[in-house]
Formats: structure tokens, sequence, C-alpha cells
């Protein structure tokens, strides 16, 4: 598969993809390692036609691109500058702004905005494994407005996090402004492996009732000061959510409720790949997988 080095730099994508033939290139060998096939009948005699950037199946007369079928199609964006805007989302630990990818890439902000919604819709997990082993879960609000800070959480959204113990995460946008029994345990029961050995949350009613004969479920007392017992804590999802919320103060500055689950999207298919040496590979595979996102419809999609 293409780029097979276990990792790249700013400065080598610079170099070896600051053309559009190089990143059609790329393109086209990550679609098909073993040489291009149609993508309507799957032939593999095709001619290619170099003045249009296009191959001609000789079968069934389908003309098509490196980039048919994917984000980059239809996209007046030169692909040096997909290329990079998509290697700073990833590389970024903490999140980039649209704005901060507006002055980078000399573009509009409304350019640089729609184009790291797409990417963010790429990095959405679908179908995740379950998680298993030793699980923390967690939740913590996000949003602006009075009462921040006194107790007041209807301005804000509650985010929902659990997390394997040298594992994958999973987080996840609230249904509502307060944790139910109901919405926590849902959030448990679609995240978390039934044969979980052991899950640690802090000592909100709304996780009482969830252990069983496999597993068990044990809580840390933060309202009198217990944050660890023996190996029983929530300290790794707290990071997380400490992590989140610094790139919202330092990136994003604000982010909107409706949008609030492509940011965390992001930041979960991030934290997932920290140890991934093929993540820029990847997440350009994922964009020629992904679906298209019309701007009309990303926009008027509901909060």
């Amino acid at each position: 598969m293409a780029e097979t080095r276990p990792s790249i730099d700013l400065m080598a994508l610079l170099e070896s993809y600051d053309t559009d033939a190089e990143c059609r290139a790329y393109l086209e060998e990550l679609r098909w390692p073993n040489g291009v096939r149609c993508p309507r009948c799957d032939s593999e005699k095709v001619s290619r036609l170099k003045e249009r950037k296009q191959f001609d199946c000789d079968k069934c007369r389908y003309q098509f691109s490196a980039t048919s079928g994917t984000l980059f199609h239809d996209s007046h964006l030169p692909l040096p500058k997909w290329f990079v805007a998509t290697f700073l989302i990833c590389e970024s630990k903490k999140g980039i702004s649209a704005n901060q990818l507006k002055r980078m890439l000399k573009v509009s902000y409304k350019t640089a905005w729609y184009l790291c919604h797409r990417i963010r819709a790429a990095m959405m997990e679908t179908n995740p494994e379950p998680l298993t082993g030793t699980v923390e879960v967690d939740e913590t609000y996000i949003g602006s407005g009075r009462g921040m800070g006194s107790g007041n959480r209807d301005r804000h959204s509650m985010i929902l996090a659990a997390i394997q113990r040298g594992g994958a995460l999973r987080i996840r946008k609230g249904h509502t402004k307060r944790p139910s029994r109901a919405e926590l345990h849902g959030f448990i029961r679609e995240n978390v492996a039934d044969t979980t050995r052991h899950l640690y949350t802090d000592e909100a009613r709304g996780y009482r009732g969830y252990g069983d004969s496999i597993t068990r479920h044990d809580t840390v007392n933060h309202s009198r000061d217990e944050y660890v017992r023996g190996d029983i804590h929530t300290n790794t999802v707290e990071s997380v959510f400490s992590l989140f919320k610094r790139s919202v103060v330092g990136a994003f500055h604000q982010i909107s409720e409706k949008h609030l689950d492509r940011y965390l999207d992001e930041f979960e298919f991030r934290y997932n790949n920290r140890k991934n040496p093929y993540l820029f590979r990847d997440t350009i595979m994922r964009l020629c997988e992904s679906k298209a996102l019309p701007y009309q419809r990303l926009i008027s999609q509901p909060a």
C-alpha cells in the first residue's frame, strides 16, 4: 500500500505531494494497489486519458478519475491543499481551527470551515469494536453562558466518554442536559462489551446498578475527595476531557452544539490513532471511502 514509510513529516509531505499529479498518483495507488479497476463494472481493462486526468473503461465505457466517488470529487480546492489540511488536522494534538487553516492555506473562511467538517466526517467511526477489559466511564459539560461553575447546566452540552485502559476511546454528545440512569446505562451498553471485567465510574446515581456477575462496577467518591482507591479511579477518562477542553479553549475557542458531534468524532479518531505510524495515509484512505457531504446538508442539519 502507498506510504509504507513508518511516518511522514510536514517537509516530506510538501516535497512529495506539492503538485496535483503527485497527489493523484498517491490516491490512485491507495485506491487500486493492484492496478486501476473500473468502479462500475470492476474491469481491469481501462485506458488512461492523460490530458483529462481520467480513465476510460474499455468494457462499459465508464469514465472516472482517482477522485471519483470520494470526498475530493467536485472540489475546487487543489489536492495539495487537501493533503496539507488533512495532515495538519491529523497531527495537531489539540486540533486546528478553520481560521488557522484559512491563514495557512490562503483560502476563504467558508472554504476552510467546510474543508474541516468534510475531513471530520471521514474520521467518524462506523461499527467500532466494543470496549473490554478495564473501562472508565464519566461525563462532563461544555458550553458558555451564565451559570458556568455554579451548577447551572442548562446552557451546556453533556459529553459522555468511555475509555478502555491501554485501548480505545468512545466519546459522544449526550441527548439530555443532565445524566439520567437510562442515558448513562444506554451509553455503556452501546460502547462497552458484556464481558468487560471492571467498570469504574464516579458515585453519580445514574451509574448505579450496572454491574453483574461478569462486570464488577466500582466507584470513587469525588464528593469526599476520594480520587484513587487502589486500581479504582477515573483519572484516564478525566485526562481525556481535560485535553478536549484545552483544544476548545486553545484552538477552536467556541464550538456550536449543532456540530459538536463532529468535533468529538475528530478528537476520538485522533486519540485512538495516537500511536498509528500511518495516520496520514489511513486518513486519506478514509477520505477516499467516504460519501460526499454537501455544504447545504451540513449547514441545514438540526442542532
